[in-house]
């Protein structure tokens, strides 16, 4: 993919702090013929310090499960505020369960901690444990209200729950690859204020440690970094990924990668393009 700089959204971009003169972006120009050649649209954006790496940045895609990050933020937001505890136990019934409990499905009729309802949902994708966490914290309109007053995000669209909520259905359930940088960001930025430092270490461990979509971010990152991230598939043409960068030096760069193609596309035809645009993202920051 090739790259041109040029100057563009910068009143978004005033948002994330970048108030110090113009921000550096890159586009990546060279996903228009990928684009075309297989009737689809990627999403990306990136960001670190002042600089930016965007193309279609500020088009809805449906996000499928890359909520669970903001989910298990919102979480531990609630334990902060003393409203939770990573220790309390939950019931799991049978009326619980959804497609893909990889967690939750060992434990019906048992009790599992919030913490580990969190965890499992973050590194394994669980269904049923992100339903549960939304119906603890007050159900939809208390999700939905999270992005707006802890986050500021009037993008976001919460609709539904797990499973439906990866139908691609107008602007249900969709952000944008910029919204979710900037959330990112404010939850796991240097400078946030949002998490203590142990719960934003928690969520970052849960993070790293995620098993799934080792050839997206994590593939386009440089080998020494340090990667977290949460990916979201719904087989039916939508692969995502979001996530972290720590570097061994430098601020962390926050990317976001929203695919929507057609249903017979799987990960592994979107997964190299996810890779490179992060490649070309790092490369133009000055990395790898």
């Amino acid at each position: 993919m090739k790259r041109r700089s040029v100057i563009a959204g910068l009143g978004a971009l005033a948002a994330a702090g970048c108030s110090r003169g113009p921000p550096i972006v890159h586009a990546f120009m060279g996903l228009s013929k990928w684009e075309e050649d297989r009737g689809a649209r990627m999403g990306f954006f990136a960001m670190q310090g002042r600089s930016v790496a965007e193309w279609r940045a500020t088009e809805r895609f449906t996000f499928c499960s890359t909520f669970k990050l903001f989910l298990a933020a919102a979480t531990l937001e609630r334990v902060q505020r003393g409203e939770e505890r990573l220790d309390r136990l939950i019931t799991v019934g049978e009326s619980d369960l959804v497609p893909h409990a990889p967690v939750t499905g060992e434990a019906v009729g048992n009790e599992i901690s919030v913490e580990t309802l969190c965890q499992g949902m973050v590194e394994l994708s669980d269904n049923p444990a992100a339903n549960i966490l939304i119906r603890e914290m007050g159900g939809l309109d208390m999700w939905r209200t999270w992005h707006q007053q802890a986050l500021n995000d009037m993008t976001t669209s919460v609709d539904r729950l797990e499973p439906e909520l990866n139908l691609i259905n107008g602007e249900m359930d969709t952000t944008t690859p910029l919204q979710a940088v900037l959330n990112m960001r404010a939850l796991l930025g240097p400078d946030q204020r949002r998490l203590s430092p142990e719960h934003k270490e928690l969520l970052s461990r849960w993070l790293v440690n995620s098993p799934t979509g080792p050839n997206r971010i994590k593939a386009g990152a440089p080998r020494d970094a340090t990667v977290g991230h949460k990916t979201g598939t719904n087989g039916q043409g939508m692969v995502n990924d979001i996530g972290v960068i720590w570097l061994t030096e430098g601020e962390p760069i926050f990317a976001a990668a929203y695919y929507s193609g057609p249903e017979t596309d799987g990960p592994e035809w979107v997964e190299p393009a996810i890779a490179e645009a992060t490649f070309e993202a790092v490369r133009a920051f000055g990395h790898g």
